[in-house]
């Protein structure tokens, strides 16, 4: 059971396992199905069997974490969370098509040519041809990083729900880093069409532009996206799950500076981009640990690329 689980540095250094993993292979999230525990994964369950308390009106702060060695051992994972969670809670996901992991710094995917006409063939003549083959161009995995100066005795009587916040807004801002890496993808020998201003005409255009793919996402820039809210055609638009205006043709449009303001980039999301990345958030672990917080360090490695040409198209404005 959970209470018994001897927490220990080492699981975070286990190979291909996260610590959550380890966590799980030793106390099974399986074994809590129709009980009161059932919601909550292996590392909620520690912070229950310590009472560290996240979030609402009696919040801990971070020195709880700090009460004994093994709690101390479960305070770079509610780091690595509350970092995740605001990089996850992103754009990447929603222009995105596959993800990849690959173990080295580069990647070399596979490319299709599908360019022979799709129509009717006679019974004795050769179908025609889609090929598919190794790429000649590797995507070079590029890391993105941030180091964070926090000292212990600065935080510790910080409650954790605002020290969380904190570090899910270096989340955010490493995802847009991100993002501005797969715009650039996204953009690169695109399909375009010139324009003089932005209207709704000229986005409808762009729209029609999709043959055999449809555009699911319009990304534009946040200028360009007030613009666009208030033509007189979305006066009356809706707003998906996320928030997200949806356009009257069925375009979600998300806002984001990593979009230059002279451009609007319509995409299939089901066919544009695939994510690569070497692993998931990297953080130091040790000195969180051993209450040696002068330098929080959190990392990713990864890249883009472009899987199907035609599922991207581009406006610029002149």
């Amino acid at each position: 059971m959970y209470n018994d689980i001897k927490l220990e540095k080492g699981m975070y250094n286990l190979s291909g396992k996260s610590f959550t993993s380890a966590l799980e292979e030793l106390d099974p999230s399986s074994a809590y199905i129709g009980t009161e525990l059932e919601n909550l994964d292996a590392f909620e369950r520690q912070l229950k069997r310590y009472n560290i308390r996240v979030c609402g009106t009696e919040c801990d702060s971070v020195e709880k974490f700090f009460n004994s060695t093994d709690t101390a051992v479960l305070f770079p994972e509610y780091v690595k969370r509350c970092i995740v969670k605001g990089f996850e809670n992103t754009i990447i996901s929603s222009i995105t098509a596959a993800q990849t992991v690959c173990e080295s710094g580069h990647y070399i995917g596979c490319v299709m040519d599908d360019s022979a006409e799709y129509t009717t063939t006679n019974q004795t003549n050769t179908l025609p041809a889609a090929t598919v083959k190794e790429g000649e161009t590797p995507v070079v995995l590029e890391k993105f990083g941030r180091l964070i100066n926090a000292s212990y005795e600065a935080v510790r009587k910080q409650r954790l729900d605002v020290f969380g916040v904190m570090l899910r807004s270096i989340g955010v801002k490493l995802a847009v880093a991100v993002v501005k890496k797969a715009v650039a993808v996204l953009e690169k020998d695109a399909e375009n069409i010139s324009v003089s201003s932005l209207t709704y005409a000229n986005i409808a255009e762009l729209y029609g532009s999709f043959d055999c793919f449809d555009m699911t996402t319009l990304l534009v820039n946040p200028a360009a996206a007030s613009k666009i809210a208030s033509m007189e055609q979305l006066t009356e638009s809706r707003t998906n799950a996320d928030g997200q205006m949806v356009l009257p043709f069925g375009s979600e449009m998300i806002k984001t500076s990593a979009v230059n303001e002279n451009k609007l980039i319509g995409i299939d999301k089901n066919f544009a981009l695939e994510f690569i990345t070497s692993s998931g958030l990297v953080l130091e672990t040790d000195k969180l640990i051993d209450r040696q917080l002068d330098q929080i360090t959190v990392s990713i490695s990864c890249g883009f690329r472009k899987i199907t040409p035609d599922a991207v198209k581009v406006i610029t404005i002149a």
